[in-house]
């Protein structure tokens, strides 16, 4: 299951991880993060002992939001050594994620 990040533990357990991270960032009312949700679920399960498969609900973290300039949701943020390496807005498939995971693991 993916971790549920929070203004308050995303240097912990992104910027501070040895692990590259998969981040969504959505929200309950975005119908596109709703289509998304369950990729980022499934990645975790397949993904969960390489990387951190995180989601930030917009919302209740406005910081954490605010600090990487998130605009449109679902926004994934792929973070490498705590840096954003790559970055996807709106819903995509499984595959589109995998790969860009996949190309900084």
């Amino acid at each position: 299951m993916a971790l549920e990040l929070t203004d308050a533990n995303f240097q912990e357990n992104v910027l501070n991880s040895n692990k590259a991270a998969l981040v969504d960032f959505w929200a309950e009312w975005c119908g596109p993060c709703r289509m998304v949700g369950p990729i980022v679920e499934e990645i975790s399960n397949e993904y969960g002992d390489k990387a951190v498969i995180g989601k930030v609900n917009v919302d209740n973290n406005p910081e954490i939001a605010a600090k990487y300039g998130i605009r449109n949701i679902p926004t994934i943020l792929f973070i490498k050594n705590g840096e954003v390496v790559d970055k996807q807005v709106g819903a995509v498939p499984k595959a589109s994620l995998a790969a860009k995971l996949d190309a900084i693991i």
